[in-house]
């Protein structure tokens, strides 16, 4: 009996060290995760990464309807293509505290406009366009604020 309770007690002992030391991980991770986001830059960096997520959900529904032949779709997708690449980019830069933030806002402020437009002719008829077209309003604004 003893040498059971030895290594139930060991395994508890264990069990307790793990935990403790995935705790400490995952409070690491979030203090690294807000140090990362945090600043003034906290609103534009999660505005750009919705555009970024609501924008490729909308962009392989732009490209199912394209395939299917619906041609409607071609404007919409180069636009939400557009604005993936440079709303990566932005969020990349906003995350750094970029130098260059400002200028690629001023250019995230047209892709995010434009992919908007686009967006808006699709919006009662596609919930992706409805979608992406919301999130690149709200990155668009935040953008207005850092646009040199």
């Amino acid at each position: 009996m003893k040498r059971r309770e030895a290594m139930v007690g060991t395994g508890a002992f264990a069990l307790a060290a793990i935990s403790s030391a995935s705790l400490a991980q995952k409070s690491d991770a979030a203090h690294d995760h807000a140090h990362m986001h945090g600043g003034t830059n906290s609103a534009l960096i999660a505005a750009a990464a919705d555009c970024v997520i609501k924008g490729q959900a909308c962009l392989a529904h732009c490209l199912e309807l394209l395939a299917d032949g619906d041609k409607a779709m071609a404007a919409c997708a180069k636009s939400v293509n557009q604005m993936l690449a440079v709303c990566a980019a932005l969020q990349n830069l906003a995350a750094q505290q970029s130098a260059l933030l400002p200028a690629m806002a001023k250019v995230a402020l047209q892709a995010c406009q434009q992919c908007e437009k686009e967006c808006r002719i699709h919006e009662k008829k596609h919930a992706e366009c409805k979608a992406c077209m919301e999130s690149c309003a709200q990155c668009a604004k935040q953008c207005k604020d850092l646009a040199a």
